[in-house]
């Protein structure tokens, strides 16, 4: 099975976010498998240096408004596996965040530099780009590779299957109408049951509209976009697309996310926690926190914005102060929100510490050294830290909605006498609820003795290895194989 994976970045060499983390897990995990699996990249900075042995394979351009584009072969760093990488100058060599400038805004063509992508990704599968490697499958991920099904639909000769994964809704990757005559498409796909969206045009919903499959990285995240709560204005083609959409959980590599590594202050694993005491001491000393506080040391590693329920714990930060606990903070986002958590370190330095900006040898010190990661989102499609967060037993308190839901396990009575608990979840994203399980977390870390290591080394022991998702992505791939091979013969 040949499996083309499109993204617009991927970990070690460009990451945002989550995506990073998974377009650099899932297909080795595939591949591991014994499928022949291959990588498409758009050629931004970090990408061009970080491939190796990029040779050119084919020139492209002039297309989408730049003079040169070659699509280039080489492998990833890590794995080893095959990526082809678009070098076109004009659109990616851009120093900075893949999406925004300077400034802050998105790239005014950005709808050039995505479409791109897409329309690269049909290519490779009609043939075109590389004869000697085909893909039978093309699997996009989120809003910059929304074309890529509708490219392969444009070209009638082209069955060539498409499974398009969504990793925020949220993001939809809206544009004004009139770009859409620098993308190649016929008009009836900016049409309410294409690509238009609000008289606008939305690269989310023309992968949601045309792909074969739609997955996304929860069984709960899939359920909450058909509502229109969570649906943030898609819930009607997410209803309609009900039956080709499925929620596969995000995995995480063990490799990377591992107290056992050399990335922490001392090493420590289940069955030997004395590590993790070091980690915590080391981390309070970095920032200057008191190391004699009563309560727990709670972490963010985050985006901080609303999203992410970040006026939420500004607004109780009082009530976690009051319990004699710490707070530290990894992240960037809403301005409002970073001056906040910053004026909060600054008039508590013993007890708050912020660090604005990412720094991933940093957030392994945090998982690390963290009694208590807290992730209060509003909507979350999967969240990797809390995953994260449970290999390092450091309790994750998250908010009962997407993946968080389906990954964490309450500290209760019940779930204790079942010896099933692993973190702590409230159900409501509101100041009252948060705060309430703040506090319950800070007397279980206070009177909890041998019960709060023993949820510790349970959170330790779950697997959410790519193992399980891998096998359920196969089966995917292999009924799309299927049902293309029979619809061929008919």
């Amino acid at each position: 099975m040949r499996i083309l994976h499109v993204a617009s970045e991927i970990f070690p060499l460009v990451k945002t976010g989550g995506l990073a983390d998974v377009v650099a897990a899932l297909p080795p995990a595939l591949a591991k498998r014994g499928l022949d699996v291959r990588a498409l990249l758009p050629g931004l900075p970090g990408v061009l240096d970080g491939i190796v042995g990029l040779r050119p394979v084919t020139r492209v351009g002039p297309v989408f408004g730049a003079a040169s584009v070659t699509l280039c072969q080489g492998r990833l760093p890590d794995s080893g596996l095959p990526a082809y990488v678009i070098d076109a100058p004009f659109l990616f060599r851009r120093e900075g965040n893949p999406y925004t400038g300077p400034d802050g805004n998105d790239w005014s063509d950005n709808h050039r530099r995505f479409g791109l992508l897409g329309w690269t990704a049909a290519h490779l599968a009609s043939g075109e780009l590389d004869p000697e490697w085909t893909p039978g499958v093309v699997h996009a991920h989120d809003w910059h590779t929304g074309l890529a099904p509708a490219y392969i639909m444009q070209n009638p000769g082209l069955k060539t299957p498409t499974v398009f994964t969504i990793h925020n809704l949220a993001f939809r990757g809206i544009f004004p109408m009139e770009c859409h005559y620098d993308l190649d498409l016929p008009m009836h796909r900016a049409n309410p049951r294409g690509m238009e969206f609000h008289g606008n045009i939305s690269f989310m919903k023309a992968g949601l509209v045309y792909s074969s499959k739609i997955t996304t990285v929860s069984p709960t995240y899939a359920r909450e976009i058909r509502t229109p709560e969570f649906g943030c204005g898609l819930d009607g083609v997410m209803r309609d697309r009900a039956g080709d959409l499925s929620g596969i959980l995000n995995g995480v590599d063990y490799a990377v996310w591992n107290p056992a590594n050399t990335r922490t202050a001392k090493a420590y694993s289940v069955d030997d926690l004395a590590g993790k005491k070091v980690c915590k001491r080391a981390l309070q000393l970095e920032f200057g926190l008191s190391t004699q506080a009563r309560g727990p040391l709670f972490a963010v590693v985050s985006r901080l914005t609303s999203q992410k329920g970040m006026d939420l714990l500004l607004a109780v930060l009082p009530e976690l102060l009051r319990e004699d606990a710490q707070l530290v903070v990894l992240g960037t986002g809403d301005g409002d929100l970073e001056a906040g958590f910053r004026y909060a370190a600054s008039v508590n330095p013993d007890k708050v510490a912020v660090c604005i900006g990412y720094d991933e040898s940093m957030s392994h010190r945090f998982m690390a050294g963290a009694d208590v990661l807290l992730v209060p989102s509003r909507f979350e499609p999967c969240g990797l830290t809390q995953l994260y967060a449970l290999r390092y037993g450091t309790l994750p308190l998250v908010c009962r909605v997407g993946g968080l839901a389906d990954t964490v396990v309450d500290v209760n009575d019940e779930n204790l006498a079942a010896d099933k608990a692993t973190g702590f979840v409230f159900g409501e994203a509101a100041r009252h609820a948060l705060g309430a399980r703040i506090r319950e977390a800070c007397g279980f870390y206070r009177d909890g003795g041998d019960a709060w290591t023993k949820v510790q080394q349970r959170a330790m022991r779950q697997d959410f290895s790519w193992n399980d998702s891998a096998a359920n992505y196969e089966r995917l791939y292999r009924e799309l194989q299927a049902r293309n091979a029979a619809g061929k013969e008919d």
